[in-house]
């Protein structure tokens, strides 16, 4: 996810377009997902089960290159109807040991495509899982795959019991619905995982953390186990900490700190902003990991309040001149408008040469209430005339 500082300029715009691309989120009124774990994910088996119109469970029928229905997860369809054709070029053999294949269809005709082979044990949870977005104070989903550009469908107190459901499911022997699960997880707001304390353990967090077989979940398994760990764990994720700061390792970093934020609370904020804001050592990545973790915990606004956040930005945006604009879709989520002043003084100073920085500032006084965001964009539109 981070680059080397020989790389920074295209790890920086990745950084805005990431920023911005959630507060268009925030603005068309969703939930924001937890960026430390959603990472680059374009989709989720979860989201794709979401934006399909029909999802069952099909066996073949031996020798006939067809499929039976056994089990209705979603839509209009019947148990035991058969279907005729491929399913997206798959056929019959493709399901495992016997197993279902889930078949997803989007549109009222769509074509089936196969997302794996599950058991049909599994079919009641999927109901459940699909049964979300349909009833209740939820928007209407979108048609996928515009789904993917979104980072939450769901209302926060439906995904608090979203996660509830797919939790005892993480790392099932199941493999798909174990991937399933965890991509649910991974994109629910941090708020929504914070609730799952009373369902994992430290010690099962901490074996899933340690297994090379999950290296690509360890970011999201670290903050988990801010969540449910113990200042035992507080203290080894503070050895690994100091083991990066030291070697500018930014493996995890973004996870690293904010569960240690969760763990340790607001008094480790202000070690946030003297180790990696104001030493002039740090690399960008490893800016951004700082910003990554503290922006997570602002969203969520519970173990370290969001006010605390906004002191350690506006200390970032002092000691930064030139990254300023890095936390201004942030703060712009929170309509957070204190900030105009120095965002005026900043454009004018010409502090902020990154296009895409200085977009974001923009964005921000444009829809800052003062006065004088309005007075410095009106004259910046006079100079450019």
């Amino acid at each position: 996810m981070w680059f080397q500082s020989s790389r920074s300029q295209p790890s920086r715009k990745r950084w805005l377009r990431s920023a911005l691309t959630a507060l268009a989120f925030v603005v068309a009124g969703g939930v924001a997902a937890c960026p430390i774990c959603l990472n680059d994910r374009a989709f989720t088996l979860g989201q794709k089960l979401d934006a399909a119109d029909r999802a069952i469970l099909a066996v073949p029928v031996a020798g006939e290159g067809r499929f039976r229905i056994a089990e209705v997860v979603k839509g209009e369809a019947a148990v035991n109807d058969i279907l005729t054709g491929l399913v997206n070029g798959i056929g019959a053999t493709a399901s495992q040991d016997g197993k279902p294949l889930l078949l997803v269809s989007f549109g009222p005709v769509g074509r089936w495509s196969s997302l794996g082979a599950i058991g049909s044990e599994y079919a009641g949870w999927l109901r459940q899982l699909t049964a979300f977005g349909h009833a209740g104070p939820s928007r209407p989903m979108p048609a996928w795959p515009q789904v993917a550009e979104k980072s939450s469908e769901f209302a926060a107190a439906e995904w608090r019991e979203r996660v509830a459901l797919v939790v005892p499911y993480l790392e099932d022997p199941e493999p798909l619905v174990a991937e399933i699960a965890y991509g649910e997880f991974a994109r629910a707001p941090y708020d929504a995982q914070r609730s799952v304390r009373a369902q994992l353990t430290a010690m099962q967090i901490a074996d899933w953390i340690a297994d090379p077989k999950l290296a690509s979940r360890r970011a999201t398994y670290t903050l988990l186990l801010g969540i449910v760990g113990t200042s035992d764990d507080a203290a080894r994720l503070e050895q690994r900490i100091e083991a990066a700061l030291a070697s500018h390792d930014t493996t995890d970093l973004a996870a690293l700190l904010a569960a240690d934020l969760e763990l340790r609370g607001p008094s480790r904020v202000g070690w946030i902003e003297t180790a990696y804001f104001e030493d002039r050592s740090r690399t960008m990545p490893e800016i951004e990991a700082a910003l990554l973790a503290l922006s997570v915990h602002g969203s969520a606004d519970a173990k370290v309040p969001r006010q605390r956040v906004i002191e350690a930005y506006r200390f970032f945006m002092r000691e930064r001149k030139p990254m300023a604009g890095f936390v201004a879709p942030q703060l712009t989520d929170w309509e957070y408008w204190d900030a105009t002043p120095d965002f005026v003084a900043l454009l004018k100073e010409n502090a902020i040469p990154d296009p895409a920085s200085h977009f974001a500032v923009l964005t921000y006084l444009n829809r800052s209430p003062h006065l004088a965001a309005k007075a410095a964009l009106e004259s910046l539109a006079d100079k450019s005339q």
